[in-house]
């Protein structure tokens, strides 16, 4: 979409989908503008919970942004979530600022607690706090779990799926090998 189109439509998008959240949760919504967010994306605030917005948030279709229960998430000013992104926040999450996020990249504070009676479906949480620092680039297709700590000036690999401490002024890749095993392919059905 051009920047200026973009600017025209997106930008009055923004106001008034904060306007209406802070309507809705007053105090447990709080955001600076101005913001770009694109049609197609969704923020939502549920039971108690609280989101805090710096100005600059930049966001694209597909991407979401969700508290729920008591949760709380707290985002720096110039942040920027492409295509298919989707942060949910049960405990804590805090992302510094200058934070990119590449497509489909999942940030949870929260995994099901599959050993409650009932399983998933008794929809019971683990949950501990997610930390992002500032002047951080996170590549296409990461997770990031619950429990995870994210220094300063970092780049985290596209594919990365990530959980515990992670200092400052790192470069953070998953190598992964790939094997490949050849065969011969029968090409005469008849002759078995």
């Amino acid at each position: 979409m051009n920047k200026y189109i973009k600017g025209i439509f997106c930008v009055p998008l923004a106001s008034l989908k904060f306007l209406i959240l802070k309507v809705e949760k007053g105090n447990n919504f709080k955001a600076r503008f101005p913001a770009i967010l694109s049609p197609l994306t969704e923020i939502s605030v549920t039971g108690e919970s609280c989101l805090y917005i710096g100005k600059m948030l930049k966001m694209h279709n597909g991407a979401k942004i969700r508290t729920r229960n008591d949760g709380k998430l707290s985002i720096g000013n110039n942040f920027s979530m492409n295509n298919g992104c989707i942060i949910t926040a049960y405990d804590d999450i805090e992302i510094g600022e200058n934070v990119m996020l590449g497509p489909n990249v999942l940030i949870y504070d929260h995994d099901h607690d599959y050993k409650a009676e009932g399983g998933v479906f008794s929809l019971k949480y683990k949950t501990s706090p997610v930390t992002i620092g500032n002047n951080v680039w996170i590549g296409a297709n990461c997770v990031i779990l619950r429990g995870t700590s994210i220094g300063d000036n970092c780049v985290i690999g596209g594919g990365c799926v990530l959980k515990g401490e992670y200092p400052s002024n790192s470069v953070i890749v998953q190598k992964r090998s790939t094997e490949v095993i050849n065969y011969n392919a029968r090409t005469d059905q008849n002759s078995a």
